[in-house]
């Protein structure tokens, strides 16, 4: 099958799913709460910010 609708929606890649499982699965804290999952939460959000910001050279 050819899927020719990506502006809708486009499947995930499999790293980035693989990367993500966890906190689909078991990660799922609020980040803006202060218990340990959301502080896990908040802390993967801030680390994938700043390996995007340093993939683009940005800050």
């Amino acid at each position: 099958m050819i899927y020719l609708d990506n502006n809708a929606t486009t499947k995930v890649h499999p790293e980035v799913f693989q990367a993500m499982e966890p906190y689909l699965r078991d990660e799922f804290g609020n980040p803006s709460t202060g218990y340990d999952l959301g502080k896990r939460s908040n802390e993967a959000i801030n680390k994938a910010r700043d390996q995007v910001s340093s993939f683009l050279n940005a800050n």
